[in-house]
């Protein structure tokens, strides 16, 4: 039913067949065919129009005269407000508050007076109950991303082009999921007629509401979601999707946003396009698969959406090298003696240095923070026993995020006046006000001993904050820390603090 629903929706009206494109240097690396299924070049720069259109040219005439009313982080709003566009439709539009800027003007632009924008929540999750709430007080017909059986459809063409492109003996095929209308579209049409090709969905570690529904059989609703692939921040998979998944998917990957960071990079080498993080979750998670099965056959990877802020671009930057295995980090303990710094130069070879702090804190030992270009994983181990061999205490750091956040800008931080000092790594909103929120909710008579923030370009904040609580205040701040409600990390006991900044 699903495929002859796909055939009838008449996506082609506003979307393009995409190519399946070989990816030769890709292949090379990952030791197997790779092939990227490109909806980041359909006219709204991704794959959500095919779903938009599918259910709204189904609309009848009086649902039409009422408007419609969705909720989108922002490719399905294109979709929607292009389909409003050439439909004659009102559409009323609710976007998370953190949804990328190029995102709401490209909705602007693709709808024009036919589109209302309105911007609620944090999160997808967040402004689809106030896109519900809205629905109910003005009668409008809601428009599903993913859990709607036309929406599904129209995703589902992109897994009937793929039958045709795909080689028959393709091993696996990649797909991004957030609410998993992609996915259950994909994988229901190629199972039926491809059943000897496995379909695995890959969701980012900290937005992995599918893969834990699936995991426990039902679904499952996650309290918080990262925000940095936006495009599937979803807190909950839909009910008709997270069926469908259930019956026709494979499996799951998790990755994270090191993973995705260096799939970006992967796509611009390729052919110097950008694709946003959810874009280039499915070739992250084609990546990781390709590492634990050597000698696999064909694979693919839907690169599903292009919408990237600019401004984003300094953080993927700064994280694809340690996302791509091609840069270490370590915090190194030398002696403060004539002959050590000389020791520590050899022990590095010829490999270059991508970053380096050091300030002088301590007459006996100097604790330097060092980024190291790799070629390889295993040179991080390699690197280790240098450093060992010249007698010179070393952590790894290459996989702390505290490390990678925060400290690589702070190294030299020691106080003796830091007493009593907890340390918390937290996520916020990157939204207007955030940040003094924060600090308005914190007790006053708590001494901030230690704050770090650093923008991103991203949709969401991250600070690293020391205060300094007493421990008959302790049952105060975890109910401070609970009305506040930003996800959050008790650092205190991280080795690379104790080191560094810890006095």
């Amino acid at each position: 039913m699903l495929r002859r629903r796909a055939l009838d929706a008449g996506v082609y009206e506003v979307a393009r067949q995409t190519p399946l494109e070989e990816a030769p240097l890709l292949s090379a690396r990952c030791g197997a065919r790779v092939l990227l299924k490109r909806e980041d070049q359909q006219p709204v720069f991704s794959f959500k129009l095919r779903g938009a259109w599918s259910r709204m040219s189904r609309l009848d005439p009086l649902q039409r005269a009422r408007g419609v009313i969705a909720a989108s982080a922002g490719n399905h709003a294109q979709g929607v407000a292009l389909a409003a566009a050439k439909l004659g439709v009102r559409a009323t539009i609710v976007m998370p508050v953190t949804a990328p800027q190029v995102k709401i003007d490209a909705v602007h632009r693709i709808g024009g007076s036919a589109v209302e924008i309105v911007l609620a929540g944090d999160s997808y999750s967040d402004a689809q109950v106030h896109a519900l709430r809205l629905q109910a007080e003005r009668g409008l017909e809601f428009v599903h991303p993913f859990d709607d059986l036309d929406v599904i459809a129209g995703q589902a063409t992109v897994g009937l082009e793929l039958i045709e492109q795909a080689p028959a003996d393709l091993h696996a095929l990649f797909v991004p999921i957030g609410g998993g209308g992609l996915a259950a579209g994909v994988a229901s049409v190629i199972k039926q007629a491809r059943p000897h090709w496995r379909v695995l969905g890959v969701q980012a570690r900290d937005a992995d509401a599918m893969a834990r529904s699936l995991e426990r059989g039902e679904r499952v609703a996650l309290d918080e979601v990262g925000l940095f692939a936006d495009g599937t921040a979803v807190k909950q998979a839909g009910s008709l999707s997270f069926e469908l998944c259930q019956r026709h998917l494979d499996g799951i990957v998790r990755v994270d946003a090191d993973a995705i960071c260096a799939a970006i990079r992967d796509v611009y080498d390729v052919d110097r396009s950008v694709p946003e993080p959810a874009g280039a979750l499915a070739l992250a998670g084609l990546k990781q698969y390709a590492a634990a099965h050597a000698g696999c056959g064909p694979l693919a990877a839907i690169i599903s959406g292009a919408n990237m802020n600019f401004d984003r671009l300094r953080f993927v930057a700064e994280r694809a090298e340690v996302g791509e295995q091609r840069e270490a980090i370590f915090a190194v303990t030398i002696p403060e003696e004539r002959g050590s710094f000389r020791r520590f130069c050899a022990a590095l070879g010829r490999h270059d240095i991508t970053e380096f702090n050091y300030r002088i804190g301590d007459s006996a030992r100097a604790h330097i923070f060092v980024g190291i270009r790799i070629a390889a994983r295993g040179e991080r181990e390699q690197l280790a026993l240098r450093f060992i061999e010249q007698r010179f205490d070393v952590l790894d750091l290459t996989d702390d995020e505290l490390s990678k956040q925060h400290l690589r800008h702070m190294v030299g931080g020691r106080s003796p006046l830091a007493r009593s000092e907890r340390v918390y790594r937290f996520e916020f909103p990157e939204r207007p006000g955030a940040l003094p929120d924060f600090l308005a909710q914190l007790h006053p008579d708590w001494n901030i001993s230690l704050f770090h923030y650093r923008n991103h370009g991203a949709d969401h904040g991250r600070i690293l904050v020391g205060i300094q609580v007493p421990d008959a205040e302790l049952p105060l701040w975890q109910a401070c820390l609970a009305r506040l409600g930003y996800p959050h990390c008790d650092e205190s006991d991280n080795p690379a603090y104790r080191l560094l900044l810890r006095a």
